[in-house]
């Protein structure tokens, strides 16, 4: 049923799942955990799994002040300090993918393997880059859900909203070049028709030192739970296999840069 660590300011509410080494899951921006259920049981069948729902999001209450990519890192990384222990796996979507990317660059020590799904670097990757934050049609999209379970009841959520609203008009905004700080081997997963442009896609996957790139056909932002068993094979492909020998490797090539 989960429980709330008190991490900071921040009352972090999280559930555990299977055994094994840990992996933590990281939600995408106004969902909760509940939105990887296609995928927790396939990976809880390998690994012990985390997942915390972040400031605002969930089961875990929002706190005054803005929600910010930097903050929810920090939470992240007083999470694995205070509740996992020990370096973990991180696979993030959307949000979470940027969320658990920052957290690699900034405690390295603490992240062993990282999957990011559908999780651009920079704003100027948007495949729409001029969409309209519509809280109106959020809250209708994604606030029952938020009311099923937020101690901040319903009415709470177009402040959550808004605050995601704010941050994502300026967040998030690393150069290519930044992306070197990530020392883990590397999953990037995107749908087809995501809400980054192909050409983002390409520049994160040549930017991660160690990166593996993979695009899911047919499928939208919500690749996770429109093809799970694709999705899930995947992942669990990449943390549970080492790196085959390629035949022709051209950009692992040896003496490459």
């Amino acid at each position: 049923m989960g429980t709330y660590v008190r991490l900071g300011e921040v009352d972090t509410w999280y559930d555990e799942h299977g055994a094994g080494e840990p992996l933590v899951l990281l939600h995408g921006g106004l969902v909760d955990a509940r939105f990887f259920e296609p995928n927790l049981g396939p990976l809880a069948e390998h690994f012990r799994v985390y997942t915390p729902e972040r400031r605002g999001h969930g089961h875990t209450p929002d706190v005054p002040g803005p929600i910010t990519y930097g903050l929810m890192a920090d939470d992240t990384i007083a999470f694995l300090e205070a509740v996992v222990g020990e370096p973990a796996d991180l696979v993030g979507h959307s949000d979470g993918a940027f969320v658990a990317m920052l957290v690699a660059m900034r405690r390295p020590e603490l992240v062993k393997r990282l999957v990011m799904i559908s999780g651009g670097f920079s704003k100027e990757g948007d495949a729409v880059p001029d969409a309209e934050w519509d809280v109106d049609a959020i809250s209708a999209f994604l606030g029952p859900a938020y009311g099923e379970v937020s101690p901040d009841g319903i009415g709470h959520f177009r402040v959550v909203a808004r605050k995601i609203g704010d941050m994502a008009a300026k967040e998030p905004c690393l150069k290519a070049c930044d992306l070197a700080a990530v020392t883990a081997r590397s999953l990037v997963m995107f749908a087809d028709d995501d809400l980054v442009t192909m050409r983002h896609m390409v520049d994160m996957y040549d930017a991660l030192p160690h990166a593996e790139l993979a695009v899911v056909p047919g499928t939208s932002h919500f690749l996770t739970q429109e093809k799970p068993h694709l999705v899930n094979a995947l992942v669990l492909d990449f943390l549970t296999r080492e790196p085959v020998p390629v035949v022709a490797p051209i950009r692992r090539a040896p003496g490459k840069p």
